[in-house]
């Protein structure tokens, strides 16, 4: 081995021995805290009170009797929701808070680099919030067993639980170090993670809505002059015929929901590639999801079976045979929204670095050094 191979080596260990330390002494102050303990059962408290009145209300029909699969669905994104707010406080005030305190300048006097104090610092904060999904992830399972869910849907969705977590950890550290407000930072934390789960259903809805054009729709349905004195029509009774009406054409905004973590769980987990008309009543709530935005993807359908669903056709149309396999042949959605994300936690911590960086270029307004 060269010299300088061995001295990258050596920086590199040097640097992973630094982060590990950095996140340690922060992992210690906060298991030293009476409240970290108390909000561990707080939110498995939570969590396990969720599971146990969903479990009954399925079971008392309020979904429909025996439909257990909503429950692993349920299960995941309120754990989801709950690791979205609780998330931000790990980060939020992760560095101005330190400056604030005085306990930052210590660290940026040793031999530390900037990169190791913030990698340090956002190593601890998701190993924090793991703790959380840790907490959970008994409730998790047993919304898996209850709903039949396959062991590697339950799996690849607690892994992408796990990436959106470390987003917001990130996202809130690079506001922590850009701003020297402590509650500016907690606010504005706040705000990007509404951002990413609300809002953007929220702009998606408005999209939806601006979108809205004239349309014309191929209808197989029962020719308007049927003498309905004759009784119920049947399959015979049905042919095609041209409508044109007013319908939101979602193909040109489905990418807000490529950004949404809700979206992103949903999309990611493994699911059969059941892809008759039926899928939505066959399919569970995160399946469901799942093709619903593959559906925005492809836009308004340029037919419509109503004998279908007025008459009990029991045979998919050739239209329908096609529009299946074209939301078969679209790529998952799930990819796009992990780029945006790994792009948005890269860019957070790349601010953050620079900020923690010394010598100081040009400090914040209202900055303690030491």
């Amino acid at each position: 081995m060269s010299t300088a191979t061995q001295a990258r080596t050596s920086r590199a260990r040097a640097t992973m021995g630094g982060v590990w330390l950095v996140a340690a002494l922060e992992l210690r102050l906060r298991v030293r805290s009476g409240k970290w303990i108390a909000a561990l059962i707080a939110f498995g408290s939570l969590v396990g009170i969720f599971t146990l009145l969903l479990a009954f209300a399925v079971n008392g029909q309020m979904f429909g009797g025996d439909d257990y699969g909503v429950i692993f669905g349920t299960v995941v994104f309120f754990v989801l929701f709950m690791g979205l707010l609780v998330s931000p406080t790990l980060t939020a005030t992760s560095i101005n808070g330190d400056r604030k305190d005085g306990t930052l300048a210590p660290l940026q006097a040793t031999t530390l680099s900037a990169t190791t104090i913030v990698l340090g610092k956002l190593l601890a904060a998701w190993l924090a919030s793991l703790a959380f999904l840790t907490v959970a992830l008994p409730f998790i399972v047993i919304g898996a067993v209850v709903s039949h869910a396959p062991f590697w849907t339950a799996v690849v969705t607690v892994l992408v639980l796990a990436f959106e977590l470390l987003v917001i950890c990130a996202i809130g550290m690079g506001l922590s170090a850009s701003l020297a407000g402590t509650a500016a930072s907690a606010v504005l934390t706040y705000l990007a993670v509404a951002t990413l789960a609300v809002l953007t259903l929220v702009f998606f809805g408005l999209g939806t809505a601006l979108s809205i054009q004239p349309t014309t729709t191929r209808i197989y349905d029962v020719s308007y002059d049927y003498d309905w004195a004759e009784g119920e029509p049947s399959i015979e009774d049905c042919e095609w015929r041209e409508e044109t009406w007013e319908e939101p054409h979602t193909e040109y905004v489905w990418w807000l929901l490529a950004a949404n973590p809700f979206v992103i769980v949903a999309d990611a987990a493994p699911a059969e590639d059941d892809f008759d008309r039926n899928f939505y009543d066959d399919q569970t709530m995160l399946g469901s999801i799942k093709y619903a935005v593959r559906e925005a993807r492809l836009g308004p359908a340029e037919f419509q079976n109503w004998c279908y669903y007025n008459y009990g056709d029991t045979e998919a149309l050739p239209e329908e045979l096609q529009r299946a396999e074209e939301l078969q042949e679209l790529s998952a959605v799930w990819p796009w929204g992990i780029g945006f994300h790994t792009l948005l936690a890269a860019g957070s911590v790349l601010i953050a670095i620079r900020r923690v960086k010394v010598p100081y270029g040009k400090l914040i307004s209202g900055t303690r050094v030491a």
